[in-house]
């Protein structure tokens, strides 16, 4: 294999992390229910107030699951450009999100979960921990974030 790049800099590899939340609309989003029981999906998210909001029905396997458990995994589908996000999850009914952060996942998907009458959650995910890397050059220096801090 030939590497035509030399690694990012964490710096870098920090500032590629927040464009790319800037940018994409789909993230996987993957939770445990009591017993350990994985789940794994794609929702639509948007990156505000230092915070990934996304949503879903608080009644499927991965509402109950955020709710109950306050944790999240977080991937982009991207297995060269690999960016996984360890967080902390709040959970928010549709009457209770606050509207700065609905007004921007709205703005971003084209979707109002507010304006349905089928019952929506909004779920806060405040990063704990950040890894980001291209392939196994970068995997040394792969984390970012830890307990919430930026390293880089």
């Amino acid at each position: 294999m030939t590497i035509m790049e030399p690694p990012r800099t964490p710096e870098r590899r920090r500032q590629d992390v927040l464009e790319r939340l800037e940018r994409e609309t789909e993230v996987w989003v993957a939770s445990a229910d009591a017993e350990g029981v994985p789940c794994l999906v794609p929702l639509w998210f948007v990156w505000h107030g230092e915070a990934l909001w996304l949503v879903t029905r608080p009644t499927n396997p991965t509402g109950r699951n955020l709710r109950s458990g306050g944790r999240a995994r977080l991937a982009f589908g991207d297995t060269l450009d690999v960016v996984l996000i360890d967080g902390e999850v709040e959970v928010h009914d549709r009457e209770e999100v606050p509207g700065p952060a609905a007004d921007a996942f709205h703005a971003k998907t084209g979707w109002d979960p507010r304006a349905g009458s089928a019952p929506y959650a909004y779920y806060r995910v405040r990063p704990r921990a950040v890894q980001a890397w291209h392939e196994e050059r970068e995997l040394p220096q792969r984390h970012l974030m830890r307990d919430g801090i930026w390293l880089a």
